[in-house]
């Protein structure tokens, strides 16, 4: 892949906000879903690690069938904490009229999924953003700009460092509800989809010794992360074609499960 590089000698702590699984913690929603808790990780020190070239060279290879090399931009992480996670950003196109990120690191390790779903076990993340998004390196120091970003990298990490794992349909609320992703709206949690907005070819990637899997990354209200244990997956996407919610990222949409009256 010719495209920029920008490389980053990152040490990604999270000793002080990453949690772990505790399984014998759980209960059962209303929808069926078993849901965990997590408690603060204890950790004395990071784990530096550099990225793995074979994982490098298939996203790589995977963007650029679907991407113009001139279009990408790569935020390369030369060493950082348990996992590298590389950040390719897209960028907008004539007929593409919205930004793309998507994490390359996170399969590089096998997540912890039961054995009869062995095929799920690799995966990343992508996340669009309107075409408007400030995603240059001079506008990443502002938190408003750069959230979707470090959310990305966080939800990587998370999944190995608690060996746990998620597939479609599957959400994660933050860690404190009174924390959110950001000052400048009120997201709490995610859940995982697939886009239907990217091309189907582009959500998988189809190797000799593994697939992985690339779902798409969706704020959701607190609310709506309530409705969605409470009723499930396809309640929720109901709500969100009712509301017509699309894949790209809006700050300021409507909050589909909120009461108004």
């Amino acid at each position: 892949m010719k495209t920029t590089i920008i490389t980053f000698i990152i040490f990604f702590s999270l000793i002080s906000c990453i949690i772990s699984q505790d399984k014998t913690i759980a209960e059962f929603s209303n929808s069926g879903n078993t849901v965990f808790h997590y408690k603060p990780v204890e950790r004395d020190s990071l784990e530096p690690v550099t990225g793995d070239p074979a994982t490098i060279e298939y996203i790589d290879n995977h963007i650029s069938k679907f991407f113009a090399d001139t279009d990408v931009i790569v935020y390369r992480e030369n060493a950082s904490d348990n996992i590298p996670v590389d950040i390719y950003w897209i960028k907008p196109d004539k007929e593409r009229e919205y930004n793309i990120i998507i994490t390359g690191g996170l399969s590089s390790l096998p997540m912890n999924v039961p054995q009869e779903l062995d095929t799920l076990k690799y995966a990343e993340l992508v996340a669009l953003l309107p075409k408007d998004w400030p995603l240059e390196e001079k506008d990443l120091g502002d938190e408003n700009n750069y959230w979707p970003i470090r959310e990305l990298k966080y939800l990587a990490r998370f999944l190995h460092l608690n060996n746990t794992w998620f597939g479609g349909g599957y959400a994660i609320s933050s860690l404190d509800p009174h924390e959110y992703m950001t000052h400048g709206n009120k997201f709490a949690g995610v859940i995982f989809l697939r886009s239907v907005t990217l091309p189907e070819e582009f959500s998988e990637i189809r190797l000799e010794d593994k697939t992985v899997n690339i779902y798409l990354m969706v704020p959701l209200f607190k609310e709506e992360m309530e409705y969605k244990l409470n009723h499930g997956t396809d309640a929720l996407l109901r709500r969100f074609d009712k509301y017509g919610i699309a894949d790209i990222i809006d700050i300021n949409r409507i909050n589909t499960c909120k009461t108004r009256f």
